[in-house]
């Protein structure tokens, strides 16, 4: 948007290519003080240590497309794996069935205030509790840290219509928000044009 000045009180002009977001920035000062979901032996979690770009990209998409999530697909392979083996960052995998089912990201950089980095299922996975589950997993390792004293968070509106209200309902409050302007991964190949109807291409 060069050259452009955002008007914060009407309509700024997006440029074809682009797509522009809503982000909510959400945290939480304090460990849930009852439990998020029941346990459940159908599900296990498993730490994903120093993933490989290949596979990580293909279960990224599996479980952003319809969100035309693309952040982590414009790295390079290198650049990628580099970052997913730092020590701060912790990769982790819901397992049903012995197929991964999404995935959990938390980032640890900060130890006082970690990020909840990634948060999402694969489409078969959703509606069955296990969201809730994943979440109090993260939740249980996040707080078990003494040095722990803000959890955090962000989406936005070309996420899922129900990642904030999820949010929110698991303890987070949202603080923030912000604009994101991006080239449309859509017209970059990075998915195809049908992805994200919410968010339509704009392509003159």
């Amino acid at each position: 948007m060069s050259g452009q000045k955002l008007d914060l009180d009407g309509y700024t002009d997006v440029p074809d290519g682009k797509v522009a977001f809503v982000v909510t920035f959400l945290e939480m000062l304090s460990a849930p003080n009852k439990p998020l979901a029941v346990e459940r032996d159908d599900i296990s979690l498993e730490r994903w240590t120093a993933p490989k770009a290949d596979a990580y990209k293909k279960l990224f998409r599996q479980v952003g497309e319809d969100w035309i999530w693309f952040g982590r697909l414009t790295m390079t392979d290198d650049a990628l794996e580099q970052m997913l083996a730092e020590p701060t960052r912790e990769n982790f995998l819901p397992m049903l069935n012995g197929k991964p089912v999404g995935m959990l990201e938390l980032d640890y950089s900060n130890p006082a205030e970690p990020e909840l980095a990634y948060f999402g299922l694969t489409p078969e996975a959703i509606g069955g509790g296990i969201g809730r589950w994943l979440m109090a997993q993260a939740l249980d390792m996040v707080w078990a840290r003494p040095e722990t004293k803000r959890h955090w968070v962000h989406t936005c509106t070309g996420d899922s219509p129900q990642a904030l209200k999820f949010y929110m309902s698991c303890g987070f409050k949202p603080y923030k928000r912000a604009i994101e302007v991006a080239d449309d991964p859509r017209l970059a190949g990075l998915y195809s044009a049908d992805k994200a109807p919410h968010v339509p291409v704009l392509d003159k």
